[in-house]
């Protein structure tokens, strides 16, 4: 079996990653509340009772409170830090009252913001930093010389991007003494272009396919892990389906059902076992806080073992044309 980019550099072998985006209670203000805290630390446990030791943050996710949850949790287990893979994100910063939302490259603003989430976190350091979106004014050189202060000071280990193109992968790359290691984007059931993007080639349907091409082919070949967020779609396979959901979505949460009974398994293993099985060892973020469907992914790893090609190709027949709501 072909292992995952990310166990090839010696970072992580979790087969899944953790998503915190659920955590830390709403996207205000507003204090955290004792609940949040527990729904944070239930969550937490029960990604480490199914083998995820990698838990991916950004700076932004619920304004920064996701981070202290998970830092809580830390100061409860202070043995927990050496065992985990810790991952966060920089690069989005929201409109206030004099500016605008913008993006956010700059040796100014990522020196600090790396502080500021190893200071809610409670750590030393991060495993993985990634630059969250596209800035259209950064300036390689310069990302370079914020990623070597953040390296020198041993504040960051390994970098990484979310979102980008092959091209903007290897411009920046070209200033970079160390190599990339992680391209985190949306994929899954109901996000087909990287798959589109391949099949579709020269053909007019593939005119209006949303997906830069060779993203996942410079991946690949670079050893680049792809991590892949909203895996799950938003439950539209695995959870409750709309009455007046569309018929692919119907047809597409049937097979899955179908497949999960066959398998003797969950429906979101099956969601991401269909995932997993492509040769690029693509990396789910899971980010759901529900303890119950987090042990629901536990058995993806076996399920895209031994899916066959026929079972694979037919989920992704079924579900072509599908949108998340």
């Amino acid at each position: 079996m072909r292992i995952m980019p990310l166990e090839k550099r010696g970072i992580s072998n979790s087969r899944i990653a953790f998503g915190c985006m659920g955590i830390g209670g709403d996207w205000t203000a507003a204090p955290l509340t004792k609940e949040d805290y527990i729904i944070a630390e239930k969550a937490v446990e029960a990604a480490l009772s199914i083998g995820i030791t990698m838990f991916d943050h950004a700076d932004i996710y619920k304004r920064g409170k996701s981070e202290i949850v998970f830092g809580e949790v830390l100061k409860k287990r202070p043995d927990l830090r050496d065992q985990i893979i810790l991952q966060s994100k920089v690069g989005i910063r929201f409109q206030d009252d004099v500016n605008p939302q913008r993006f956010d490259f700059s040796k100014n603003h990522m020196i600090p913001a790396v502080d500021g989430i190893l200071s809610r976190l409670g750590v030393e350091h991060l495993d993985v930093l990634l630059l969250h979106r596209p800035d259209p004014l950064m300036e390689p050189e310069e990302i370079a010389e914020a990623f070597n202060i953040l390296r020198s000071a041993g504040k960051v280990r390994h970098f990484g991007v979310s979102n980008m193109t092959a091209a903007q992968m290897r411009f920046i790359q070209n200033s970079l003494p160390e190599p990339l290691v992680v391209n985190q984007l949306e994929l899954s059931l109901a996000r087909l272009d990287w798959i589109e993007q391949g099949i579709l080639v020269n053909q007019k349907a593939g005119v209006g396919v949303n997906f830069a091409d060779g993203i996942l082919e410079h991946c690949q070949m670079a050893d680049i892990q792809i991590q892949a967020w909203g895996p799950l779609a938003k439950g539209i396979f695995s959870g409750k389906v709309l009455e007046d959901a569309p018929d692919n979505i119907v047809k597409t949460a049937a097979l899955v059902k179908k497949l999960a009974a066959e398998k003797e398994t969950s429906l979101e293993a099956i969601v991401l076992g269909w995932l997993m099985k492509h040769p690029a060892r693509i990396q789910p973020v899971i980010g759901t806080s529900s303890v119950e469907r987090i042990h629901a992914c536990q058995d993806a790893l076996r399920v895209s073992e031994n899916m066959t090609r026929e079972e694979w190709y037919t989920l992704l027949e079924s579900s072509r044309g599908v949108r998340v709501p």
